[in-house]
């Protein structure tokens, strides 16, 4: 149970009931809290630390000395270079850090020092995702899928759909009054996640309060990313979209067989609607959606087209009606979006997943709406997955609402099917439940019909595997005093190449959200460290040296640990020579020869893109390849198993080969792990 529900959680007891009884809670808690004009309903938390306490404390990003970043870039191209290229490329290097890089540097901080409010890469960061002119599913929105009810009565599809909403809304209300609980770190919880922490921390004064704060080791990390999450979309515009947001909307757009509805919320207050009262609005969505047809012209493909073709497109839409400038205007200001899949959309299936996660991933496009910041999808069984716009943000903001959503829908669902029988005595007032109908013309309709064959394409060229192994885990890597996440990744170098016989590009993202408007740094997982063990293993089958191999391991875990803080802190290698090198392009500069050489080609070309995030509540994780003959790996480490789903196109990267090569990698770690004790 989360912070501000009733009762107190421990050992399956609430305040001394059974665990029958406890089961039992949801209801008892609904019947209790659910007034709509009561904080307990309104607001999901009451943090005694405002929301942003930390905000003006946050440390700024630093800019690494240019020496260092020359230094890491060179360590990180030599296992991917032959002793020839690597040697030009240290005398381009040598000559980049003598020539242009100090006074690329110089104007860098420059201007850092003229915008305190923000960090070095944020501007910079954002232009590259709003003017990449590719696609958005696939290329850059990511799937994140929510693990099911087991209980019925909570699964069905319209009441999991009004419990996300409202939570949702209670989520985002605690956060616009500034009573969501701040994120923050904990090193050790049980001694900083504690009330005599926030006691010390409302005593200290907020311009330093982050600092105060490192000393229980606790980190506040950067929130403004977080006031994107709601009521964002993006617009598509010729060479550079933009980003709009309407934060005090009161609707939300619902998505049902490619028909697009604007449902009412929140009051006139900007209060959340009673939960029976949201229930019964989705209800007459899927009533009004049933006495309908599919849409004709499922506009919500649209968004999935290259971005400069519907940013043509959506002008002429616009211009063509004031109807139709009206009703966009309702898709952009909506809170976020509920695309409502139905029986003839594939469904979870625990034997076979791969269908579901591929239409939930990008799918036919019929039922989405990729460019609203944020969209739940619901399959016809109640399977609910976060679909979301990169641009305005990354997995930090998006993983704590993930988990709050699952947290309470799990613990404190407002509606069960029990209200589903009696919602139909409520009179749905229809202002509140609008079908937005545009105006569609010949133009229109042939653009559609284009979008959706090139998107049909582009999802039946995706291949998607999944890989559960439970012999590696969290719990046992930890045992074994190794890293985690340096586990994965070296099982995944050892498999590709096992199976392709070389080593490549590989992208891992490491949040730098400990920092005021931090984004990520990359880290690059394919080190000299990680190469010797794979040539090791590779050329040693008949002669297994457990110990010499296990010693290996740790020298990967080692370093790939402190790959990760250098990251954390800011003090990586890629955002830095990224910025220096949209300095100079802002600039009207000469592009430096480094950036064309074929180590920053090769490098920067990642045909292994790895994403991990860590939540109880994840079903799975899943995005696209980067590049075309890439692999796109979503993979989680948890308590008793690991985890990876595996995307890959057709006359690419195989992936179903380098899945099976990774099973045999994982039981090459898991031997070498044995053996040595």
């Amino acid at each position: 149970m989360g912070r501000g529900q009733l009762g107190v959680y421990v050992s399956g007891q609430v305040l001394g009931l059974s665990r029958r009884k406890c089961q039992q809670m949801p209801m008892i808690v609904r019947s209790l809290t659910s007034s709509s004009d009561s904080d307990s309903y309104q607001y999901l938390q009451r943090s005694k630390l405002p929301t942003m306490y930390f905000q003006k404390s946050l440390p700024r990003l630093p800019i690494p000395l240019v020496e260092k970043t020359c230094e890491r870039f060179l360590a990180a191209i030599q296992p991917l270079t032959t002793a020839q290229e690597f040697s030009d490329t240290q005398q381009v290097v040598s000559e980049f850090k003598s020539n242009e890089a100090p006074e690329l540097n110089a104007m860098l901080k420059l201007k850092d020092e003229a915008n305190k409010h923000t960090s070095y890469i944020s501007e910079p960061w954002f232009d590259m995702y709003l003017r990449d002119r590719s696609p958005l599913p696939l290329n850059y929105n990511p799937l994140l899928a929510m693990k099911n009810d087991t209980r019925p009565q909570y699964q069905h599809q319209l009441v999991k759909a009004a419990n996300i909403v409202i939570t949702s809304l209670r989520f985002w209300r605690s956060l616009l009054a500034g009573l969501l609980e701040p994120e923050i770190f904990h090193m050790n919880p049980k001694k900083s996640d504690t009330e005599s922490y926030r006691r010390w921390m409302r005593m200290t004064p907020r311009i330093v309060a982050t600092y105060a704060s490192y000393v229980f080791k606790a980190f506040p990390l950067d929130m403004v990313q977080y006031e994107r999450l709601f009521g964002t979309s993006r617009i598509p515009e010729i060479d550079k979209d933009y980003l709009v947001q309407s934060p005090t909307s009161k609707h939300i757009m619902i998505m049902r067989r490619g028909n697009i509805y604007a449902v009412d919320v929140l009051d006139t207050n900007g209060n959340i609607e009673p939960a029976r009262e949201i229930l019964a609005r989705l209800c007459a969505v899927e009533k009004l959606d049933d006495s309908k047809s599919p849409a004709e012209v499922p506009l919500g493909v649209l968004t999935s087209s290259e971005r400069n073709q519907w940013a043509r497109v959506r002008q002429h839409m616009i211009k063509s009606s004031i109807n139709n400038e009206l009703l966009t205007q309702q898709i952009d200001t909506a809170l976020f979006c509920i695309c409502l899949d139905t029986a003839e959309d594939p469904v979870y299936s625990e034997s076979d997943p791969i269908p579901a996660f591929k239409s939930m991933l990008a799918g036919k496009a019929t039922n989405r709406w990729f460019d609203k910041s944020l969209s739940m999808l619901l399959t016809a069984d109640g399977t609910a997955a976060i679909n979301f716009e990169h641009s305005w943000g990354d997995g930090v903001a998006v993983l704590r609402y993930f988990n709050e959503v699952f947290k309470e829908t799990m613990n404190r669902p407002f509606v069960s099917t029990d209200d589903l029988k009696s919602i139909t005595q409520l009179p749905v007032n229809t202002d509140k439940v609008r079908h937005l109908n545009f105006e569609i013309d010949d133009y229109l309709k042939n653009e559609v019909k284009n979008a959706y064959d090139r998107n049909l394409k582009t999802i039946n060229s995706l291949n998607m595997q999944m890989l559960i192994y439970p012999k590696l885990s969290k719990k046992a890597c930890k045992a074994d005093r190794l890293s985690p996440d340096s586990i994965m990744q070296l099982s995944f170098q050892l498999a590709y190449k096992q199976t392709y016989g070389k080593y490549v590009g590989t992208y891992e993202s490491c949040s730098t959200a400990a920092f005021r408007h931090g984004r990520t740094e990359t880290m690059r997982p394919c080190t000299l460290a990680t190469t010797e063990f794979c040539d090791n293993v590779l050329s040693s089958q008949k002669d297994f040296d457990a110990k010499k191999l296990r010693a290996l391991i740790d020298k990967c875990s080692t370093y790939h640990s402190q790959l990760t803080k250098d990251a954390a802190m800011g003090q990586g290698f890629d955002r830095h020579l990224f910025a220096l090198k949209h300095t100079a392009m802002t600039n009207n500069m000469t592009i430096p020869k480094l950036y064309d050489t074929e180590a920053y080609k090769r490098i920067n070309y990642n045909i292994i893109s790895t994403s991990t995030l860590s939540s109880d509540g994840l079903l799975s994780g899943s995005f696209g390849p980067v590049v075309r003959d890439g692999l796109g790996i979503g993979y989680s480490i948890q308590n008793e198993m690991c985890g990876v789903v595996v995307t890959s196109y057709e006359n690419g990267c195989n992936g179903k080969e380098f899945v099976s090569s990774l099973e045999q990698s994982f039981n090459t770690i898991r031997r070498v792990i044995d053996e040595s004790k």
